[in-house]
Parts: C-alpha cells; structure tokens; sequence
C-alpha cells in the first residue's frame, strides 16, 4: 500500500471516528447544522495530528494552542487565554500582591506601553520610565505574544531576572531585573493644606476600595473641607473597586451602564444621596478602563471638574472565565457607559481644563492647576 493511500486512511478514519463525536457535541451544545463542516475540519486535524505528526504530541497543549488561536482571531488586545500558570498568575496580581518589577502597562496601536512605574520598586530602580515601549521580553519580540500575555512573561517568581527590551527617543536599551513580591497599596491619602484633602489612586484591585475609605476618612479627621483624586497613570482593574469607592464621592444615580452586544444592560448606581466635598480629578493619557468610569461618571454628574489631558480611551469590559483544567479565559463582553450615555472606547475622555505637562517639568502643573480650581470650589461654597 502506498504512503499516499495509508495518509487517506487516516484521515478517513479520523474523520468518520469524529462523527459520533459530533453528533454529541451538536445536541449538547445547540450547535446548527452550519457549524458541523467546522467542527469536523478541526477534529479531522487534531486527529491526523496526534496520529502522524513527528513526535508525540501532548494533547492538552495541543487544546490550549487551539483555544489561544481562537482567542486570538479576534483582534482584540484584552482577550487572552491563559493555562494554568498564567491564569495564577492573574490571580495573584488582581489580589495585590505578586512577583513583578513594578510597572502597569497599556496596549495600543500595537505597542506595548508602560504607563506608571511604582516607587520603589525594582524597575523604578533600573530607571524605567513611564512612556518606555516594550519591545522584548527575554528576548522575544512582543509582537510575537498576545498585548497581555506580555504582562504575564514580566511577572514571575520573586529573585528570577528578566530582561526587558526598552525603546526610549529612538534609542533602545536592555535592562535586566530582578523580580520582587510587590505589595500594592492603591490608594494613598495626604493634607495638601488650606483644607485640600488629596487622594491618589494607582490601580484599582481587590482592597481599593477599603483603602480609599480608610484615606477619606482620615483626611476628614484632618478637617478636609474639598478632595483632589489623582487618577493619573492608573490603568483601572476591577469595577467593582471602581464602584465601591463611586459610592463615596459620586451623587445617587448611575455610575455605570454596562452593555452586552445583545443590548441587555446593567447599570451600577450610587446611594450617596449628596457629595460632601468639592472634588478636582487629575487625569491623563495613562488613565484607562475603571479611572474613565469613576472620572467620567463624576464628570458627567457635575460632582467634579476633571484637569489634565484626555484619558487613554479604554470602555471595553472584560470577564474572567476559569475552566476545567485550572486554565482560564479573560475575553471582552461588553462596554461601557458613562451617565450621559457616553461611550469612549477608543476616544477617551476629555478633561474641562486642559493641562499639559511639559517635558523635563521640574513641578507639577497639573496638580498646581488642580489646586487652583479646588480653592477657587472652596471660595463659592
């Protein structure tokens, strides 16, 4: 019998084995007549794969890599599969404590972003700035990777190095760093004097909220009398952070609308019946997904006057799907809406005084300009 013949056969064995597969799957699933060709394309491969390819193949990657390929035809830089180790690793950077360098990034135009540096962290102390492109991580071109399967390469056990790649004015430059638990504290509170109470907020993970709470409530024991929110470089997290702390500062009513493509809406509200302080949000380009909802819904309520420059434009709303073997799914299902009905992925939102900070500044200007519309707040009451 002839090579050629024994390779039919198998094919045509795999594929006829594969019927009765499918005739399961398509009464389990609900699948229509029209995605059976599909359905029998891909088994009919995953078969003749196992059977002949080289080397025997380990089924379950050979799974994982199609999942991932599906994930990625869509296009999207915020849907990713993750296997199991990557999926732990989500995990423990949603909780706030994980083994990093320190860095949020974003993902756009293709490129891989960083957006803040934290203090004293290792890549603050390699001299990582915010505004570096990521071009490699170990080596590997981040054009080869899914946009967030970057972040999971970065993050690793703490005392292991890893080199990133940094293009910076045209010039690109390796730093080797080593990894270290880091321990988030989003948000942090200080008296700016003259009553001004000032909130920064870097991410927003699972404690957010209840630390946020913890600074407002200092800060009105020092006798704040108007509130600065710094969402600057945030790259947002959790909306359920993000609502949480809604519901301190934004007026009853809706905070947010979120909107699947069959047009079912859920909308998350505020109870405070009123705001109890005048607030000023400093916002930039770095301020993305859960800083928009929280600067958007307080700008559209009148509850406050953002100042800065037009945030990263990030309204696209992501679940999070553990599977069966410990691995995971992070893919997009909605948008979301300002009060107003705004929606502002991919534009952003623009702040009611313009504020650009120069390069080489050797002051903050958009936090002296935030000063200077908080007192003038706190001269009308």
């Amino acid at each position: 019998m002839s090579k050629k013949k024994i390779i039919i056969g198998i094919i045509v064995t795999a594929l006829a084995s594969s019927v009765l597969t499918i005739a399961g799957l398509c009464f389990a699933f609900g699948i229509h007549a029209g995605e059976v060709e599909d359905i029998v394309r891909f088994l009919g491969v995953k078969r003749f794969i196992e059977a002949r390819y080289v080397t025997v193949v380990d089924e379950t990657k050979l799974m994982d890599g199609a999942i991932s390929g599906m994930v990625q035809s869509l296009g999207d830089p915020h849907s990713i599969y993750m296997n199991a180790d990557t999926f732990e690793q989500l995990k423990e950077h949603t909780e706030g404590e994980f083994g990093g360098i320190g860095v949020t990034m974003g993902f756009k135009d293709n490129k891989v972003t960083i957006i803040s540096v934290l203090d004293d962290t290792p890549g603050q102390k390699v001299g990582l700035q915010a505004g570096d492109e990521i071009t490699a991580v170990d080596g590997t071109p981040v054009t080869e990777m899914q946009p967030e399967e970057v972040a999971m390469h970065i993050r690793g056990e703490v005392g292991t190095e890893v080199t990133l790649s940094i293009s910076r004015d045209g010039q690109t430059q390796d730093y080797k760093i080593t990894r270290a638990t880091i321990k988030l504290d989003t948000a942090k509170g200080v008296m700016l004097g003259d009553g001004m109470g000032y909130i920064r907020i870097a991410s927003f993970s699972e404690n957010t909220g209840k630390e946020f709470k913890a600074a407002y409530e200092s800060l009105e024991q020092q006798g704040m009398k108007g509130l600065i929110i710094d969402l600057r470089e945030n790259p947002g997290g959790l909306v359920t952070s993000c609502v949480d702390i809604a519901n301190m500062v934004v007026p009853k009513g809706p905070i947010v609308s979120v909107v699947e493509r069959d047009g079912s809406k859920e909308v998350h509200e505020s109870n405070l019946e009123e705001s109890k302080y005048p607030i000023v949000v400093l916002i930039d380009g770095n301020s993305a997904s859960a800083s928009e909802i929280l600067a958007g819904a307080l700008q559209d309520t009148g509850a406050a006057t953002l100042v800065g420059t037009k945030s990263y434009g990030k309204g696209s709303v992501q679940v999070v799907v553990p599977m069966l073997h410990n691995d995971g799914l992070k893919l997009t299902i909605a948008k979301y809406y300002t009060p107003n009905g705004r929606c502002i992925d991919g534009t952003g939102i623009e702040p009611d005084v313009e504020v650009e900070m120069p390069e080489n500044a050797t002051t903050d200007v958009q936090l002296d300009k935030a000063k200077e519309v908080l007192q003038q707040k706190l001269q009308q009451q």
